[in-house]
């Protein structure tokens, strides 16, 4: 139901527009993204824009590969009953109710309930309210939560259905555990940034060649991990793995990714001839429902790290996930899970676990939005980057307003107000599909060629 101002009450600045658009940039022309189960990805956002009566706006986007993505639009419209008319004062005053609106709503749930297509929905509109706070209050969106105070923050999770692994409590305990170090961290963090890792080497569509070149161009650039997709031929996985370890020495570390590619019995089997160029994780070995699965692996294949998040659905599965120690990294991800609220709840979880986060970036849209996660988790709740790096590739940064910036390996804190997911209006208008130009281009070209 919407709600607007009782009788006799000022107008105050509504909600007034729900906008959702798809986006979809042609990566699949240079094999940019490709891995085992999706080797010719169109990086692909369903962007989302929340617009008031002031005039002022949200940003966020939900990350696809292509084909589906106006299912992921239709998604997010259907939400829009639910937000237009809403106080937006009353919705930043309260995010954690502007979350649970749109997660527990009856009909839309049973889509669900809380995963799939409705649930990154339900995130990327969660995400958008949070940058219009942001943008309001002049603030980055890490920034932001990172001066909410303990009980504040505990307000913003659903503890529905995790409360056997974490109770409010405990993770009020963290959070204030953490408190007296906050001012420190973040001028820490504002002086030397984050540490991240590079993706861009081992894209599985590239050349050994051009792997070769891009690892030691990450090490030049003082990335001290990289990763490598594997999974669709074994014998090219050794040479690939081999290639990349003689490229950048012992010290750097190499993780591997399967993209959920192998059963369970098939990833074991698989990673033990990789074992001598000493991978430090295997990332989705299996089917990301699998935890059980994730659990054998993890027994099998140490002392190599199990790592998994990506497409892990909610709070509920990583609770699992944890629970069953079946993993050694956690992935969360901006844009698969509710929003920031729910990210807020599993780093909690990996907090109260002592398992790292690690988060994935592997999108347009991705390495902006998820870095205020991951500073926000330094400040506010590990209070560490022990063993901890976000993810980036060298893609698409060039479309948005207020792009990641990465120095000597390593994400520099953002400065400017939101989640920084926010397109230029030039990039909105040409990648729109099927209506931009560069996608007519591509039709036109396809019928002349017939």
């Amino acid at each position: 139901m919407v709600r607007y101002p009782a009788a006799g009450q000022p107008v105050t600045d509504l909600i007034t527009a729900v906008e959702a658009v798809d986006v979809r940039f042609p990566t699949s022309r240079e094999l940019d993204g490709s891995d085992a189960m999706n080797p010719e990805p169109d990086y692909s956002a369903a962007y989302v824009t929340i617009r008031t009566t002031s005039g002022a706006a949200g940003h966020a986007l939900a990350f696809t590969i292509g084909r589906g993505n106006d299912v992921q639009v239709a998604a997010i419209r259907a939400f829009a009953p639910l937000i237009l008319g809403l106080p937006v004062d009353d919705v930043c005053a309260d995010l954690g109710a502007f979350s649970r609106r749109l997660s527990w709503d009856s009909q839309l749930r049973w889509l669900g309930p809380e995963k799939g297509v409705m649930h990154m929905a339900a995130g990327a509109l969660v995400n958008a309210a949070w940058d219009l706070r942001a943008r309001r209050e002049g603030k980055p969106v890490w920034r932001l939560l990172a001066e909410l105070s303990p009980a504040e923050l505990v307000d913003l999770v659903d503890f529905r259905y995790i409360d056997d692994a974490l109770s409010r409590d405990e993770a009020l305990d963290i959070l204030r555990a953490a408190e007296p170090g906050r001012a420190e961290r973040q001028a820490d963090l504002l002086a030397r940034g984050y540490p991240a890792y590079t993706t861009t080497p081992g894209w599985l569509g590239y050349t050994d060649e051009k792997l070769a070149r891009l690892s030691r161009e990450a090490v030049a650039d003082g990335f001290t991990q990289i990763k490598l997709k594997v999974g669709a031929d074994p014998e090219q996985d050794v040479r690939r793995v081999r290639l990349a370890r003689e490229a950048v020495g012992p010290d750097i570390r190499i993780a591997i990714d399967a993209n959920q590619t192998w059963g369970v019995v098939q990833a074991i089997e698989w990673l033990r001839p990789l074992a001598p160029y000493d991978p430090y994780w295997i990332e989705e070995p299996t089917s990301p429902d699998d935890i059980l699965g994730h659990a054998t692996i993890r027994r099998a294949v140490a002392p190599m790290k199990v790592a998994t998040g990506e497409h892990t659905h909610n709070r509920i599965m990583f609770k699992q996930l944890l629970q069953a120690e079946a993993i050694d990294v956690l992935q969360l991800d901006a844009s698969r899970v509710a929003g920031v609220n729910e990210n807020l709840a599993i780093l909690l979880l990996a907090a109260k676990f002592g398992v790292p986060v690690c988060p994935h970036a592997g999108g347009v849209g991705l390495c902006e939005m998820v870095q205020h996660l991951s500073m926000f988790d330094y400040v506010a709740v590990s209070g560490t980057q022990r063993d901890r790096v976000i993810e980036y590739v060298d893609h698409l940064h060039e479309h948005f307003v207020d792009p990641v910036r990465i120095r000597s390996g390593r994400y520099l804190a953002p400065t400017e107000p939101g989640l920084g997911a926010q397109l230029k209006p030039h990039s909105l208008e040409r990648y729109r599909f099927p209506d931009g130009p560069v996608w007519r281009d591509e039709v036109s070209s396809g019928e002349n060629d017939d």
